[in-house]
């Protein structure tokens, strides 16, 4: 039997234990085609290929006054969305990149979106911020994805 020792998160988590409730939203750019969020590097895809879909991101149905509603009315208590997947789209402007969503036909930033809605039903707010770095350090089973496929975040 192994045992490990578990750090201390920083901050007070305790709300999360007492509050257990939420939803995970998880979604951007990469599901659009479809059929799974590691589409770009499982496909081996082009980032010419993939920007198709950057160029025709426009989220028509994405309403996050309902899902918040939807979410409080269920009893959660909190939501976390994906902010920066591993293949480098932001769902949020930033100064750092120009892969982001305001530069697509969406033309805003769906996050802040996101937490004003959250926040005026009373719901904790959190994000899900990935990048090709973070994936090295914490899937173990980045080992079984091709060598040379390791995605890349775009800059």
């Amino acid at each position: 039997m192994s045992s490990y020792q578990t750090k201390k998160t920083p901050g007070d988590t305790a709300w999360f234990t007492h509050d257990r409730f939420g939803m995970f939203i998880h979604w951007g750019l990469y599901a659009m085609p479809a059929r799974h969020e590691w589409i770009k590097t499982r496909e081996r895809m082009t980032d010419e290929s993939y920007d198709r879909y950057f160029r025709h991101f426009d989220p028509d149905l994405y309403d996050p006054k309902q899902w918040a509603r939807l979410a409080k009315a269920a009893g959660m208590k909190y939501a976390v969305m994906t902010a920066k997947h591993h293949e480098g789209f932001c769902m949020f402007d930033s100064q750092y990149t120009d892969y982001k969503c305001t530069n697509t036909p969406a033309g805003r930033d769906l996050l802040r979106e996101y937490v004003d809605a959250f926040r005026a039903e009373g719901l904790r707010v959190g994000f899900y911020y990935s990048s090709s770095i973070g994936i090295i350090r914490i899937l173990p089973w980045i080992c079984c994805i091709p060598a040379g496929t390791i995605p890349r975040p775009r800059r």
